[in-house]
């Protein structure tokens, strides 16, 4: 049976409703350990599984969601990191697996750039959308960022620019 093709863009249905995830914020991909660095801290095992980092001389993140939207209905979502105050950092581990958690509110910057736009430490508000998911980058003063978050977008533009 053949892939049912898009009628906007004659990609494959399945190729638009995609979750990038990343590794590591940026800024610890560029040190040489990077989060072996001795003294950091990560919530889970792994960094793929990791919620929360902390990289001494490097920063504080978050991992959150940045949908984007395509027209036709479609959305690719970005598992991103944003820098954000070791307070906050902290604060967001007391709530984070308790009730509290639906209210946690966070100012930082995007950890990550993220393509076509780049976007790597454009400032970044997040709001928890979902208790069972990570929260959700919400507003922007930036202004494009702000419409990378308010926005449709065509296919081609963010599809051809994926991993």
């Amino acid at each position: 049976m053949a892939a049912q093709q898009c009628e906007m863009c004659g990609r494959p249905v399945q190729a638009h409703d995609r979750h990038v995830r990343f590794r590591l914020p940026e800024p610890v991909l560029a040190v040489p350990r990077q989060e072996k660095t001795p003294g950091s801290w990560l919530s889970h095992d792994s960094p793929l599984t990791s919620v929360m980092m902390q990289v001494p001389s490097v920063g504080a993140f978050v991992r959150a969601l940045l949908p984007i939207s395509l027209t036709g209905g479609h959305t690719v979502t970005y598992g991103l990191w944003v820098a954000v105050d070791p307070r906050d950092l902290q604060r967001a581990l007391a709530v984070w697996w308790e009730p509290a958690y639906q209210d946690l509110r966070l100012d930082g910057a995007l950890a990550n750039s993220i393509q076509p736009w780049g976007l790597l430490a454009a400032p970044v508000s997040l709001a928890v959308r979902d208790p069972g998911q990570t929260p959700y980058c919400s507003a922007s003063p930036d202004p494009q960022l702000s419409r990378v978050l308010n926005d449709q977008w065509p296919h081609d533009a963010i599809l051809d620019s994926l991993p």
